[in-house]
């Protein structure tokens, strides 16, 4: 890993293959398999999915769920008698304490600390106060919010959906149930897992159907997902901490599928950050339950210890997730399926179409 740099995972990518929609349908996005041990490449659709697994494997799906953690405040200073002054976006990024968010404020050069930001409905009525009690980089503060009855209702009340910035456009209201998966359970993401959202029900229960056994874990994903690797060289990537977790009957799921050498699926770079980091927790031993967090950075050279299988969705150039994805089929067939992907017109990044890795 020493000798390759960022730029090594590079891909020429068309702006018009960018999805700035999800599909019509929930599930209807085509699907590039890519056979790991000879690189061959076949063009399907998710609704194969299925047919592809096996009984007795083992699929894993994250079940975090995208809080509305885009929200507009507007600034008080005493000089203006706490009035109301410019509008102010904040996105929020991670909770770190009791009624305190990480969060990236813009524009942020002029939110000191100690300002008062107030957080308005559509009529006006202030729904939540924060006061900014610590300066980061790059725009990011932690903000102390008032205490609610209920931080979370209000959220949904006046908070908007976090697309990504390669999405150009405002959310929608459809966006409230299309960036988010059918099995989202536990609140906390400020981005969707993505591979996740092709998924219906229909589809899980052709999975129950065909034996296949299905495992959740919670990783809640952070705006580092989505930050730029500001290095040359990856062995100088280190990455944002998540936190995750899973329940007993998870990890005796994937403890009795190591043990019988049943392939273990992951739905997802989420997963198998989750999956590899408790791996690595573990060594020799059974995987246990309960909550970690992890920056772990998986690259060309990593050693998989779980994970058999990847369904993934396309991502962006010169990013950590492609070189997850390279560690695991290799950097010259992954950069090689993309390219397929690119001539073949397929739809890129969150809301765009899928890829297996066998």
């Amino acid at each position: 890993m020493s000798d390759l740099r960022v730029s090594d995972f590079d891909f020429h990518l068309p702006p018009e293959l960018i999805a700035q929609q999800p599909p019509h349908e929930r599930g209807q996005s085509r699907m590039l398999v890519v056979d790991r041990a000879s690189g061959a490449l076949r063009d399907r659709w998710f609704a194969d999915f299925p047919s592809l697994l096996a009984p007795g494997d083992l699929l894993v799906l994250n079940n975090s769920r995208v809080i509305p953690a885009r929200l507009f405040a507007r600034r008080t200073t005493v000089r203006d008698r706490q009035e109301p002054t410019a509008r102010i976006e904040v996105l929020l990024a991670e909770p770190t304490a009791t009624h305190t968010w990480r969060a990236l404020v813009r524009p942020g050069k002029k939110v000191a600390v100690g300002e008062r930001l107030v957080f308005p409905s559509s009529t006006g009525e202030t729904i939540l106060e924060a006061e900014v009690v610590e300066r980061g980089e790059l725009g990011e503060r932690l903000l102390r919010f008032q205490s609610v009855p209920d931080f979370y209702a209000a959220l949904e009340q006046i908070g908007h959906m976090p697309l990504p910035p390669y999405i150009h456009r405002s959310d929608a209201p459809a966006d409230r149930d299309r960036y988010q998966t059918v099995f989202a359970r536990e609140r906390g993401s400020v981005a969707a897992p993505t591979a996740g959202l092709h998924f219906t029900p229909d589809v899980l229960e052709s999975l129950a159907a065909r034996g296949i056994e299905v495992a959740y874990v919670t990783l809640h994903v952070g705006l580092g997902t989505f930050a730029p690797l500001r290095v040359e060289r990856v062995d100088q990537v280190h990455l944002h901490r998540e936190r995750y977790e899973f329940s007993a009957e998870t990890a005796d799921a994937l403890n009795r599928a190591r043990r019988e050498s049943r392939r273990i699926i992951a739905v997802g770079t989420t997963v198998v950050r989750t999956l590899e980091s408790a791996g690595l927790a573990a060594g020799d031993a059974d995987l246990a339950p309960g909550a970690a967090t992890t920056n772990i950075f998986i690259a060309p050279g990593f050693e998989f210890r779980l994970v058999s299988a990847l369904l993934t969705n396309f991502h962006l150039p010169q990013s950590s997730l492609l070189m997850l994805v390279s560690a695991f089929a290799g950097r010259e067939r992954t950069l090689a399926a993309y390219r397929h992907a690119v001539e073949q017109r397929y739809r890129f990044f969150s809301y765009g179409d899928c890829m297996f890795l066998a």
